[in-house]
């Protein structure tokens, strides 16, 4: 078995989940030669205020908050 794992920010709809794992999945069995019906792909989804980049939630980043506010 052949587990991918994703992690990604929250927002995505239901289709666009089941498109990346098909196609994960087509990927991975035809690069590394595993049976298709052996991948196993798990998406993990962050929410905004739980993921940070750059010392600020990306909530924050989104917000519209200026350099020149936080500073």
């Amino acid at each position: 078995m052949l587990l991918l794992k994703v992690t990604m920010l929250e927002g995505r709809t239901t289709g666009q989940k089941a498109e990346l794992i098909r196609r994960l999945t087509a990927s991975a069995a035809r690069h590394l030669g595993w049976p298709a019906e052996e991948i196993r792909v798990i998406i993990y989804e962050v929410g905004r205020d739980e993921w940070g980049s750059g010392g600020r939630t990306m909530a924050e980043r989104e917000g519209g908050e200026d350099d020149a506010q936080r500073r």
